[in-house]
């Protein structure tokens, strides 16, 4: 690649970048956020150059465009250290985007670390980093309780996956975001039933 090619891409990724920025809304979801699942596997993705730890995060019709946006990032990340926190930047607006509509819902931007998610979103992440669900499971009422585990087993089940298995990887993702949504909406309406009360 040649440097005024790469000066280029440098502007434009700083104008695509500054316009995704403006047009963040208000909307708080768990896979918009820096700290957020989506964003830490595009960095390990850089970190160890290795795209298949993205692409199982979005559908499969976007892993080209996916490979063209890590190869460029990778590209110009090399250039300084400016030049890579914008690449690395615009390749994870790119991804969460990307995991968003594949999720049939708007993308709002990017969320800085250390977003209030509630109480049930860090605790069903914790769950599963730890394998275990009581903590989590202490929040909801003994009907809840069966679905919850059921849909957290079926997470730690196909946690193990290679990641050389985009398609595994892409299950235990789905998994991931079934269980995730799930706990999230049971509790928002057992906190809508009590405020009823």
């Amino acid at each position: 690649m040649g440097q005024e090619f790469i000066k280029r891409l440098i502007a434009v990724l700083a104008v695509v970048f500054a316009v995704l920025l403006s047009s963040s809304g208000e909307a708080q979801a768990h896979c918009d956020t820096m700290d957020g699942p989506v964003v830490k596997a595009a960095q390990r993705a850089l970190a160890t150059r290795d795209v298949n730890l993205i692409l199982i995060w979005v559908r499969q019709n976007d892993d080209a465009e996916i490979r063209r946006r890590f190869v460029q990032t990778l590209a110009v990340r090399r250039l300084n250290r400016e030049a890579r926190e914008l690449a690395d930047n615009y390749f994870f607006e790119t991804v969460v985007r990307l995991h968003r509509a594949g999720e049939g819902e708007p993308y709002t931007g990017l969320k800085p670390a250390g977003t209030n998610l509630g109480p049930v979103i860090p605790l069903a992440d914790k769950a599963i980093e730890n394998g275990s669900v009581a903590a989590l499971l202490k929040l909801f009422d003994a009907t809840a309780q069966a679905d919850i585990q059921m849909r957290f087993n079926d997470v730690i089940s196909r946690q193990g996956f290679n990641v050389s298995d985009v398609e595994a990887g892409r299950k235990y993702v789905k998994a991931y975001i079934t269980f995730m949504h799930h706990v999230e909406h049971v509790y928002e309406q057992s906190e809508h039933k009590a405020e009823g009360l």
